[in-house]
């Protein structure tokens, strides 16, 4: 059997979803808690893919910052693909946004010390902006603005950093399950088989969650696997960590499911380029690959509402 039908059969398996999901003739040649370790067989035929974790590890560098008593802006590595921003003041409602080249503006709740954000949309001027909240009126004031110009190195840099809402290190639980789940792996394709393949399997979702959550809420990946439950945001934040630190471009998008607000994930594979999803597959691409409705819905169930992808509509892309 040559490559060429190795691979269709990888990702028409794929498709199967939740009636025939399973890690594929390929399993992990490690056992991981909760699946089955490889036979004889299969860790004859495993494939030689390195997958000893790469986690990109973004910095304040100190190069190029703008700040005032209360704000600072670290642009050091916008040829990365990403920019650093902390808040040294005492209100504790503060928000940073960054208004793209092409006009759309992304806002995050600021925490604690430098945080990475990413330029998602390619070179030009972003305009970065912290606001603070005034605790009498609720009020936001801006305390720090600047405009920088991004020249990025690597297109795919944004989509292989940890960010605010991707958020892991080298010292990450989930890396290193991604590590174990993609030993013995043929290729990227079969990494996103066997990652994907456990999400949906092992994490459940979480409706108290989804009912309760607040605004400002960003995924803690260990504790989200831990748990074993969780909400899209989750189930998207979980699988960009394990591909991202493969070494896997993935882009997290966040926009509408039908009416429901909602968080999927696209992965960029050498063969294919950007693979923006998993339900179906025409022969050259998949089309929304999406992990939450995966390990919550029927095959059909799926299908139906995803039809030729008109019920997502992608507003944000980290």
């Amino acid at each position: 059997m040559n490559r060429k039908q190795n691979l269709l059969i990888i990702i028409v398996s794929l498709c199967l979803l939740l009636g025939s999901w399973g890690c594929g003739k390929d399993g992990p040649s490690e056992t991981v808690p909760g699946t089955a370790g490889p036979t004889k067989e299969e860790e004859s035929s495993a494939g030689s893919r390195d997958s000893t974790p790469r986690v990109l590890v973004p910095e304040a560098s100190g190069v190029t910052v703008y700040e005032n008593d209360l704000a600072a802006i670290d642009a050091s590595n916008l040829s990365e693909g990403y920019v650093m921003a902390r808040y040294k003041g005492t209100v504790s409602k503060v928000k940073l946004q960054i208004q793209t080249p092409s006009g759309v503006t992304y806002t995050y709740t600021m925490r604690d010390g430098y945080e990475a954000f990413p330029l998602t949309d390619g070179d030009g001027s972003y305009k970065v902006t912290v606001w603070e909240q005034r605790p009498a009126t609720g009020d936001y004031l801006n305390i720090l603005s600047q405009t920088v110009e991004a020249v990025i190195d690597n297109e795919f840099s944004p989509y292989l950093y940890p960010n605010q809402y991707v958020n892991f290190t080298p010292d990450c639980e989930t890396v290193a399950l991604g590590e174990r789940l993609s030993e013995g792996a043929a290729d990227d394709l079969d990494v996103v088989a066997r990652i994907y393949d456990y999400v949906t399997e092992h994490i459940s979702y979480d409706y108290d969650k989804a009912e309760t959550v607040q605004s400002g809420y960003v995924p803690d990946v260990d504790q989200v696997l831990e748990a074993g439950q969780g909400i899209c945001f989750d189930y998207a934040a979980v699988m960009a960590t394990m591909l991202r630190s493969q070494r896997i471009p993935t882009r997290m998008e966040i926009g509408y499911a039908g009416e429901v607000y909602h968080a999927w994930i696209s992965t960029h594979i050498e063969e294919l380029g950007w693979v923006n999803g998993i339900i179906e597959f025409d022969g050259s691409r998949w089309k929304l690959m999406d992990p939450t409705f995966a390990a919550n819905s029927s095959e059909k169930d799926l299908k139906d509402f995803i039809g030729d992808g008109g019920n997502y509509q992608t507003k944000y892309v980290y």
